[in-house]
């Protein structure tokens, strides 16, 4: 999918390196994000910029990780739990996927219950592109259609199950349910080898708005009672709503859902530097705002509250009664 505010994959991880170091020695905060989220990467060093702040003269970084053979949230979650860093941010199911053990976490033999959340990010919707001949006003009318689900394994493809399930869908629903990634589902629209295609981002996001012109393509609205009950079944899930502006939609925002990106830690980590993390983000909002248009809808509450994947980590959850949210 062109440049997007979500990379398929998007995952970034924040760690602080706690560990004792010789006397006078100060400790890096490392914010480390998958190799292949750009946006991701701003974001990064918009957080780092407020920690700095916040730590002192501790040094902050953002850095670019690449996840190995296994997929970036399951790689760095896998740390997080094992006590190798610290912090990860990453979307709120695979978060939930990874305490609960379904999807790719299926088969490993390993128990995620140590996971903490310290708060949520900005937001990012489930997104339907479809062609504007292709008779596609609404989320019903993909059945039967050229779609393209996702690539197995990625961020859009774990939500398209989802949102097949609770539509009563399997592959055999489509007229082709294409596997693409990148670039190349939005190649694939514009050549009218596929008529819609999915994702999961953040807006604006300036990818999408080219793709639409170049496809001939609209956003569809995302929304009905199954989707209420998808939304209701997967707290994960939050309700979302696309921009207008920046994609030339008529009549307003469009209704949808989705993740938001959270961060992350183990139960381990003590509470005052959970505290201190999060006190250091919510008092710095506007700078994190200015920072990059995924963040600039950044609100505390929803901080807090919004699409939590698993427990609230006690430090975090101390500032956030300490401020009545």
């Amino acid at each position: 999918m062109a440049a997007r505010g979500t990379v398929f994959v998007c995952f970034f991880a924040i760690v602080l390196a706690w560990a004792p170091r010789e006397r006078g020695a100060l400790a890096d905060v490392i914010v480390a994000v998958g190799e292949n989220a750009p946006a991701h990467y701003h974001v990064a060093r918009a957080l780092c910029r407020v920690l700095w702040r916040a730590l002192g003269e501790q040094t902050c970084r953002a850095e670019r990780r690449e996840a190995g053979h296994a997929a970036a949230p399951v790689a760095i979650l896998s740390d997080v739990h094992n006590g190798a860093i610290e912090f990860g941010l990453t979307q709120s199911n695979w978060v939930r996927h990874a305490t609960d053990g379904p999807g790719p976490f299926e088969f490993m033999d390993v128990r995620f219950d140590n996971l903490r959340t310290l708060m949520a990010l900005h937001g990012e919707p489930f997104t339907v592109v479809a062609r504007r001949d292709s008779g596609i006003t609404r989320l019903a009318d993909l059945a039967g259609r050229r779609v393209n689900i996702g690539r197995p394994g990625s961020a859009d493809r774990l939500v398209m199950a989802r949102v097949m399930a609770a539509m009563g869908w399997s592959r055999r629903s489509f007229a082709l349910a294409d596997e693409l990634g990148g670039r190349e589902q939005s190649l694939a629209l514009c050549h009218d080898r596929i008529q819609a295609m999915v994702s999961t981002r953040a807006h604006p996001d300036p990818g999408l708005a080219t793709t639409l012109e170049l496809c001939n393509a609209r956003l569809i609205p995302v929304a009905g009672p199954r989707i209420d009950r998808l939304i209701a079944k997967h707290p994960y899930f939050a309700r979302a709503r696309i921009p207008a502006t920046p994609y030339g939609v008529e009549g307003g925002p469009l209704p949808s859902f989705g993740v938001r990106l959270v961060i992350v830690t183990s139960a381990d980590l003590p509470e005052q530097t959970a505290h201190a993390v999060v006190r250091a983000a919510i008092e710095n909002l506007d700078r994190l705002r200015r920072a990059h248009p995924a963040l600039g809808r950044l609100d505390a509450r929803a901080m807090a509250k919004a699409a939590i994947a698993a427990p609230l980590h006690p430090g975090a959850r101390r500032y956030y009664r300490e401020q009545g949210l």
